[in-house]
């Protein structure tokens, strides 16, 4: 069994992310009201809104779920990246659904990364992507400043990319 890469394991979890890695926080509005609230949980939690966002993802992989191993790839050009990770925790309560998968050796970065829908009390929902990484490859080294702007570019793609799924769910 493969030990997670980076010490905080679930630090996503909580509001004070670990100090020592690159920090990230983007949050996105959805719609509003429980139909868009339950069709967002299911596009995070079933891995939908990583595929429509470009993400490899294998079929039959199963919902996020703790313990649940995924290898997210990426392919840009000629290039095929993967990523072995390993669902800390997920939830799917009626106004907070999501999950965070942390980093396994091989894996470009070192730290966790979560993706939560939440409902507000006026029913507006909203997608958060929070993160803390640092470089573990030489290849993200030498990129410096170029792998926390790509993440943040992510992050805002998910918000984007899950939006035009519910669209295209109704």
């Amino acid at each position: 069994m493969t030990a997670f890469s980076y010490p905080e394991v679930g630090a996503t979890r909580r509001d004070k992310l670990p100090p020592g890695y690159h920090q990230l926080r983007h949050s996105g509005y959805l719609g509003r009201g429980r139909a868009v609230f339950e069709a967002a949980a299911q596009a995070v939690l079933g891995w939908r809104m990583h595929r429509a966002a470009g993400v490899g993802i294998a079929e039959g992989t199963p919902p996020a779920a703790p313990g649940v191993r995924v290898t997210p790839t990426l392919v840009c050009g000629p290039l095929r990246i993967t990523a072995p990770c390993e669902v800390v925790w997920a939830e799917h309560g009626p106004r907070r659904a999501g999950f965070a998968y942390g980093t396994l050796a091989g894996h470009p970065e070192c730290g966790e990364e979560s993706f939560v829908v939440t409902m507000d009390a006026a029913e507006d929902v909203r997608l958060t992507v929070t993160a803390f990484s640092r470089p573990a490859r030489w290849y993200t080294r030498a990129a410096g400043p170029l792998g926390p702007l790509f993440q943040r570019a992510y992050a805002r793609n998910c918000v984007r990319v899950l939006r035009r799924c519910l669209d295209s769910a109704n």
